[in-house]
């Protein structure tokens, strides 16, 4: 048999490696369930991931990147389009 040559790197591993990984807080957890609540009442259903990961943007002030504004209109969120 022969043997496995070792993994390339590619783009995408090595942007994933860059990554950071940031925790979900109880600040987090409650701000996702008020954000639930004021998008409800607007008639606007939005998905629990969405709503976490906007939360801990918010509460980290982080920049979310994504080509998904429309699920991420919240108050005080900076968004940057992806390329």
């Amino acid at each position: 048999m022969p043997a496995c040559a070792p993994l390339k790197r590619t783009k995408p591993e090595a942007l994933l490696r860059s990554l950071e990984y940031v925790p979900v807080s109880w600040e987090a957890s409650r701000l996702a369930g008020h954000l639930k609540q004021e998008w409800t009442g607007k008639g606007k259903t939005l998905s629990l991931a969405d709503l976490m990961i906007a939360a801990v943007c918010l509460t980290e002030a982080l920049t979310l990147i994504t080509d998904n504004r429309k699920d991420f209109a919240m108050a005080g969120l900076t968004l940057h389009s992806l390329p």
